[in-house]
């Protein structure tokens, strides 16, 4: 099973990425973070496999969260899910560290 860290200032979009992997048998969302802080805490104590990520949070952009997870060697997959386009951040978030983008209009029919 793949335990993912859900990562958004939205609850009712973090609630949306919990019931649309309920239903696939090897994923499941195991941790919830509507902060960058909090998610950098969370990915400190361990326990997750992946981590999908918004750009737009309250405290810090989550392109900076993907570089400080970096600076501090952590290995674990980002996979980033935005609102805004591919061509805007898509490259910006590679060169960063994610392992993926997707963006939130296309999200269902990707994000598995």
């Amino acid at each position: 099973m793949i335990r993912i860290l859900a990562v958004d200032d939205h609850e009712i979009m973090r609630q949306g990425i919990v019931q649309l992997l309920q239903g696939t048998p090897d994923l499941r969302v195991t941790g919830e973070a509507g902060t960058g802080e909090d998610a950098l805490k969370q990915v400190a104590a361990g326990g997750y496999d992946l981590m999908l990520l918004d750009i737009s949070l309250p405290d810090r952009n989550g392109l900076e969260i993907l570089q400080e997870l970096r600076r501090l060697k952590s290995l674990i997959p980002v996979l980033v899910l935005s609102m805004y386009p591919e061509n805007q951040y898509a490259k910006r978030a590679l060169r960063a560290g994610a392992s993926g983008y997707v963006v939130k209009t296309n999200a269902f029919g990707e994000l598995v």
